[in-house]
């Protein structure tokens, strides 16, 4: 159900270029209202910081493989996002991932060899261009409050991004995470839906951990996020009536593939 990005450039990136004062003297920003690059995306990455948040309105889980990430569902079938019509306009009350809002940016190295990131964006976003109107990213050669802004934004993600590989590296040291499955029977079928193919933490094993493990996750800030997951969870079945709602249910009963995130 839920399988760790692969490709070279991330999800919803088609390509990236840096920012730079001549070739970007007269570009500008659009605020967006609507997010059609995500109006098909079901998975999307999630940090740490966002998971006491998020877990009100999606289930958070963690995808399959070897170097599992923290996903949150926006939908329980691949190209199916729920909380968003189909031009890419957000659909009532929902929580957007940081990941989302930091496109079309992204702090990338340029250099294989240098620890040195730059704010890159994708040229092929239609929010970021030589327009007439929008915000101005550079202003007398220097990077504008905007762009600022932007970067500061970048940086967060970043760091958020950096504790979230560490609470992963905990999790997997401790032995929590196990394969998981979701059984939901729809109203009119005999079969239930059955869904596979991404982990969750064991809570068996959270309730048997021994003392000092247990103090360790308390001290560290763990044991909250670890509770933040395992409350989104009964978040799928709702999601699952309303992709019912919604007409957006596949035909098959059961759902083992990856979702790519």
């Amino acid at each position: 159900m839920a399988s760790a990005p692969s490709n070279s450039l991330p999800i919803f990136y088609n390509d990236l270029i840096p920012l730079n004062s001549q070739d970007h003297a007269d570009y500008r920003t659009r605020a967006a209202d609507s997010a059609p690059f995500l109006a098909s995306q079901h998975a999307v990455p999630l940090t740490v910081d966002e998971f006491v948040v998020a877990q009100r309105f999606l289930p958070i889980i963690f995808s399959s493989g070897p170097d599992p990430v923290p996903l949150a569902l926006m939908g329980l079938n691949e190209g199916v996002n729920i909380f968003l019509e189909d031009d890419g306009r957000l659909r009532g009350r929902a929580y957007v991932p940081a990941y989302v809002r930091r496109y079309p940016w992204l702090l990338a190295k340029l250099r294989p060899d240098s620890d040195e990131m730059s704010l890159c964006f994708d040229p092929t976003s239609e929010l970021i261009g030589d327009y007439p109107d929008g915000d101005r990213l550079i202003e007398d050669g220097q990077p504008s409050e905007v762009t600022k802004n932007i970067l500061s934004f970048c940086e967060e993600f970043e760091q958020a991004a950096q504790r979230t590989g560490q609470f992963v590296k905990d999790l997997k040291e401790l032995d929590l995470l196990m394969e998981g499955e979701v059984s939901i029977q729809a109203p009119d079928r005999e079969q239930p839906f059955v869904y596979r193919g991404f982990q969750m933490v064991n809570e068996e094993k959270l309730r048997d951990m021994r003392g000092d493990q247990l103090r360790k996750i308390m001290q560290n800030g763990m044991l909250p996020l670890l509770h933040a997951h395992l409350f989104s969870l009964q978040l799928m079945r709702e999601l699952f009536q309303q992709q019912i709602e919604q007409g957006k249910m596949p035909d098959v009963t059961i759902l083992s593939q990856p979702v790519e995130a």
